[in-house]
């Protein structure tokens, strides 16, 4: 039987936050792990999850429905794993316990993120459904963490994972569960005991695939067939092919390929067979080597293949590699451009449908007013961007449910949040979803090499509806750089010119040894004040650096002016800075990360000038070094 010291040994070396429950579950403990054992606590505590996630719900219901129990039904939660070796063993452990509960299960096997949260809103929206019966789902997945990790997503049916409030609530639970002795005891029972055998339904899966194709399309076109139709068109005289390195994810078993060829567009990918796993899970440097190579063979075979995207393991990120047509090879994007890249079509896509229409041609305000939400280390770049097109800029804290709860929130204040997202990681949210998506961030892309002046509507600007290039060159003032037959790299180099250090290199990641962040950021607050006055001459001088404003992100709210350093806690912390004119020009930025033991830091800076960048990162490296020291 385990102890308490059992479990507080193992949970103690998990990380519990809103972005998900995560751990190394490989019962040797390595992280690049293939087995698929998971250790006697780790099960009881996977259980335990469950159980008071069941009861989460349960709440919930009681809530909403009224404490008569006799009013609401046992929740229905929706199960779903990654291909993660651990990731069975993980729900065979969970499914007793639900079972035990008295929830209504349904289990699809392996789903992308993106496909078990569609399929939850859709279980809730659209399909017939017990009107007293809570829906939730549980997502069993690490995200890009390496493969010997594990973890838990829990969500309802508003198509993300908990909101950051509700998470702590659930958090604090689960811990206080732990305390007890003989709740160990009895899950350790209900699971020793349980005689089921996994068995993933072949008709869920298909009903979840449905829902998240259908969902796509929703997305995607906003509403808009006319839209839809003009890329049609616009694919026929400007043919578009993808290729994907899948890495074994989850999203070999959705609906990409389908997607993709049901468009019109070309497809191929490699590692397409779920568990396939070749190389490191994130994202990011020589994980998109491979892609990158693919790219390349089918543009020396086909020049249509301008596109490539690689996903994490749950699906729900995918960091691409374009066809450099400058360059005359592939190469891939850094996450920052890919997010860029993702507002300019997004927003050239409202202002195409003339939701932005009067920003766009400067004929006053608009009744709707448009934002984005963002996390506070996303680029400048963006806020250029946001500019151009009228589009007001609003920063919560890194972590995906803290942008999508700041997203909701702006909507009910009466604003249009087309897209938001967390630049510093990657990818995009264009709503109504709620979870970062590789095909949407294609999809956006894509729309702007396809929705094209000529072919759609009109053979010149002047005689119909521009297309979202052209849109985007005329607000940001770049009309020269428009031509009809422009490329990717066109694109690209329209975009705002900044150079922003890489959320996942290794200059971004430290490891300290300071737990208490707040005693860590008034060091630093001391050590930094001290250096900008025998520094700030310099700073002058070289970068056009002139004054400095500190700003907090915890949750939602931005501390904008904050005297105290400190009070930003476990949040972000950024240091901006302004020129003469009292332009933003260029920040430094630190933060601990919720998912893994690291400490993350970053510099943005306005220009070209990469060892303005470097000099401002190494600054901060430094100053954090003799904070994490004193």
């Amino acid at each position: 039987m385990l102890s308490l010291e059992d479990i507080s040994f193992v949970l103690k070396k998990m990380i519990l936050s809103a972005s998900g429950w995560r751990g190394i579950f490989a019962c040797n403990g390595g992280e690049e792990s293939n087995t698929e054992e998971i250790s006697e606590a780790h099960r009881v505590i996977t259980g335990a999850a469950a159980c008071v996630f069941a009861e989460y719900l349960t709440q919930t219901s009681k809530q909403r429905f009224g404490g008569d129990t006799e009013n609401f039904l046992k929740p229905l939660i929706l199960l779903g794993t990654d291909t993660r070796p651990t990731g069975k063993a993980i729900i065979e452990s969970m499914l007793p316990v639900l079972q035990d509960f008295g929830c209504e299960v349904q289990y699809a096997g392996v789903v992308a993120a993106p496909e078990i949260m569609a399929w939850a809103r859709k279980k809730f929206y659209r399909e017939p459904h017990k009107p007293t019966q809570i829906i939730g789902f549980i997502y069993i997945s690490a995200s890009h963490n390496p493969i010997g990790h594990n973890g838990i997503k829990f969500g309802l049916t508003d198509g993300g994972v908990l909101a950051a409030e509700e998470s702590n609530k659930l958090i604090e639970s689960f811990k206080s569960f732990l305390e007890i002795k003989e709740n160990i005891k009895k899950i350790e029972s209900i699971i020793n005991s349980a005689s089921l055998r996994l068995c993933e339904s072949s008709s869920l899966k298909t009903v979840a695939f449905n829902a998240y194709y259908d969902f796509c399309n929703e997305v995607i076109w906003n509403g808009s067939s006319t839209i839809e139709t003009a890329f049609k068109d616009g694919l026929k005289k400007h043919p578009l092919g993808i290729v994907c390195d899948f890495n074994g994810s989850a999203r070999t078993a959705s609906i990409d390929k389908e997607f993709f060829n049901k468009l019109g567009l070309k497809f191929e990918s490699i590692n397409d067979k779920p568990g396939q796993i070749v190389h490191r899970i994130v994202p990011e440097g020589e994980s998109l080597d491979p892609c990158r190579a693919l790219l390349e063979d089918a543009h020396a075979r086909d020049a249509s293949f301008l596109i490539g995207y690689v996903p994490d393991c749950d699906g729900d990120r995918g960091n691409l590699v374009v066809w450099d047509e400058t360059a005359g090879k592939a190469r891939a994007l850094e996450a920052q451009e890919v997010f860029a890249l993702c507002c300019v079509a997004e927003f050239s896509h409202l202002a195409w449908c003339e939701e932005l229409e009067p920003a766009v041609r400067g004929a006053g305000s608009r009744e709707k007013r448009a934002a984005i939400a963002i996390n506070d280390p996303t680029s400048m770049r963006v806020d250029r961007i946001a500019e151009a097109f009228g589009v007001s800029v609003f920063r919560a804290e890194v972590g995906e449910a803290n942008v999508v709860s700041l997203a909701r929130k702006l909507r009910e204040e009466g604003y249009v949040v087309r897209i938001l997202g967390e630049g510093s990681a990657g990818g995009n949210i264009t709503h109504p979803s709620a979870v970062r998506d590789p095909i949407h961030t294609v999809m956006a892309i894509a729309k702007m090499l396809t929705v094209r002046t000529a072919g759609n509507f009109a053979e010149d600007s002047s005689g119909g509806k521009q297309g979202l290039f052209e849109i985007w060159c005329n607000v940001s003032g770049q009309k020269e750089k428009f031509r009809n037959d422009f490329t990717i790299s066109d694109i690209i180099a329209s975009l705002p010119q900044f150079i922003t250090t890489p959320a996942y290199s290794k200059d971004a990641v430290m490891r300290i040894k300071t737990q208490d962040h707040t005693l860590l950021k008034d060091r630093y607050q001391q050590i930094f004040l001290r250096q900008w006055e025998s520094r700030k001459d310099q700073l002058q001088k070289q970068y056009g650096i002139y004054s400095w404003e500190a700003i907090a992100y915890n949750g939602m709210t931005e501390t904008r002016n904050l005297k105290r350093f400190g009070d930003a806690g476990k949040g972000g912390l950024k240091i901006l800075f302004t020129n003469k004119e009292g332009g933003e020009t260029a920040y430094i930025w630190m933060r601990g990360s919720a998912t893994e033991p690291v400490f993350r830091i970053m510099a943005d800076i306005n220009g070209a000038n990469i060892q303005f960048e470097r000099d401002l990162l190494e600054w901060q490296k430094q100053m954090i070094i003799e904070a994490d020291n004193s």
